[in-house]
This record gives structure tokens, sequence and C-alpha cells, in this order.
């Protein structure tokens, strides 16, 4: 279940929402296709939040260079549409591309994915299993394919689906495909990032997931900390406010020296945001403490000001680099 980070080719990132698993997966992207690197970002749940982060166009259902990274890297990106999805399952096994746009015309398709959700699933993950598997004049199209798949609560089922079809077919294309894109979900080429916050609830979420993950023998990669935040205070300060006892009389002589106004009352509102923050920071750390007992190289990335954009994606871009080297030699 420790996948070896020089073989893997398929990175699916998920997460609790609002943790940033989409700018993570993006970020993660960019590096992987440092220093010459051919990488296809996918996007599975239909937000078109890749699109947002490159400041591009709304992507369709075709595969768009996004950005440009040292070295000729190139990562372009995918919106996985379902109903293609279909099509394209259809002319693959069946030759049926033209019965297909008949049946979306119809309504069909919609009608199909409503009553069983698994399938939307199936061929999302098919699609993938092709991009990671394509080859052209026989070398691989794509030296990394990177997920942004659907959150922790959902991660299990929809990689596992798949493996279900596979045990209603017992014969055929379906079959044949199921157990073709299980084959690569499971084996060593793949890895399942999770990002998580350091609150309570993300960091609960991110080890439910990975006791999931582990028991449907899915790799599990790294844990990526987001929007990690340093301290403001100095260490002695820090202990003094995290153990409540800074006042404002302690800073009063800071104040007088800067020739700041506000007197007591300003000092005393100071004191008061200082013991909130070194607190919250400890409580935070505790919390770190946890993210490591899970077991899994740990990356933390800082939390940005401003809005985030493509400067502050290679930022983000050039921790996880780091941390992939670090992975690599280890």
């Amino acid at each position: 279940m420790s996948p070896d980070p020089s073989s893997v080719r398929l990175h699916v990132v998920t997460g609790k929402g609002g943790t940033g698993k989409t700018t993570v997966a993006a970020a993660l992207a960019l590096a992987l296709a440092a220093d010459g690197g051919q990488v296809l970002l996918v996007e599975t749940e239909g937000r078109q939040g890749i699109a947002q982060l490159f400041d591009t166009p709304p992507l369709p259902y075709e595969e768009r260079r996004v950005a440009v990274v040292r070295g000729g890297g190139v990562v372009k990106a995918l919106a996985i549409d379902v109903e293609e999805a279909l099509l394209d399952y259809l002319d693959m096994f069946y030759n049926l591309r033209r019965a297909g746009r008949a049946l979306r015309r119809m309504g069909a398709i919609d009608f199909a994915t409503a009553i069983a959700p698994g399938l939307r699933d199936v061929l999302i993950t098919g699609k993938i299993k092709e991009a990671v598997t394509r080859r052209r004049d026989g070398r691989q199209v794509y030296d990394a394919v990177v997920v942004d798949a659907p959150p922790t609560g959902r991660i299990t089922r929809f990689l596992g689906v798949t493996a279900e079809m596979a045990q209603l077919a017992r014969s055929g294309p379906i079959k044949t495909q199921s157990d073709g894109v299980m084959a690569v979900l499971r084996s060593p080429q793949t890895a399942v990032h999770l990002v998580t916050l350091l609150e309570d609830m993300p960091v609960q979420e991110t080890a439910d997931a990975i006791a999931e993950l582990t028991e449907a023998k899915l790799p599990v990669g790294s844990v990526v900390v987001n929007m990690a935040a340093d301290p403001i205070l100095p260490v002695d300060g820090l202990e003094l406010a995290v153990e409540g006892t800074l006042s404002g009389a302690d800073l009063m002589r800071g104040l007088e020296s800067a020739h700041l106004p506000g007197g007591e009352e300003l000092a005393d509102a100071l004191a008061a945001q200082a013991v909130e923050h070194a607190q919250r920071w400890a409580a935070q750390d505790e919390l770190r403490d946890e993210v490591e007992a899970l077991g899994r190289p740990v990356v933390e990335l800082p939390l940005l000001p401003g809005p985030m954009d493509v400067g502050s994606l290679f930022e983000l871009a050039g921790r996880l680099e780091e941390h992939l080297r670090t992975e690599v030699a280890a």
C-alpha cells in the first residue's frame, strides 16, 4: 500500500470540500511537468474549477494546453463530459457512436446516468484509464495524469464502483474494460493523495478515507496539508500567549516606544488577538501530530495572500516538486 513515487503515473487528488483539492491538483500537475514532462490534468465534477485557476475559457471535452513549464513541460487539461465519455465507450467496444448520438438526442443517456449514478463514475474512471495507458508510436502519450477527484466522502466509491461492475458482468467487453480499469487503479502506478487543513473535521475525514482506501486495496499516496500558516509571534511570546497570560501591560512598552496612539485599550485588544492566534496555532500543531500519525508522507503548502492565480500555482508547485524529489530519494 506504499506506491513507489518514482513509478506513479496516475495521481488522484481528493479532500474534504473547502480544503483546496482542485488547487493542489493543478499545482501538482505543474510540478510533474517540470523539466519536460507531459501531464494531463483531469476534472471529474463539471465545475470548471481548472479553467478558473488557469484563467482560460471553460474546458470542452478535449485535451487543451493550459500551461507550459520549464524545460518544455506541458500541462493539458480535460473536463470529462459523461455523455461524450459514453459515446467514446460505445464507439470503442461496440462501434455504436452514431447510435449513441441518437440516444443522447432522445435523452436516454441522462435518464440512464440518473437511475444508475454508478454508471457516471464507471465512464469517468474508464476515460482516466484510457489516458494513462494511451500510447502513440510505441510510447506513452502522458508521463503523468493528475485527477481532481470527488471529495473524500465519495472517493472510495468513485474508484471502486468499476470493480462492482466487473462482478456483475461475467464476460464480454464490459468485464474486460472493468478489469482493466481496476488493474490500473490498484497498481503501483497509482497514488491517491489526500488534501486536508489543520482543522478537526478535515483531518478526521482524511483518516477515515485512508482507512477506507486501504481496505479497498487502493494505493494511498501523500497527505497534503494545505493553507498552513506560520506563527506571527516570536517563540517566547507565543508560549506566553498560549498560556493565556499575555496582557495589555506586556505590550505597553512596545507601543509607547513606537509612539502608537491608543494606550491601554489598544494594548488590551492586541493582547487578546495574540492569545487567540497563539491558541489556534497550538491547536493546529496538535493536529499536525495527528496527521503525522497517519503514517503517510506529508507535505505542507503555505497559506498565500490574495486570490489564487497562475503565479500562486507555480509557487505551490515548487513546494510539491521538492516533496516529490524527497520521496523519490527516500
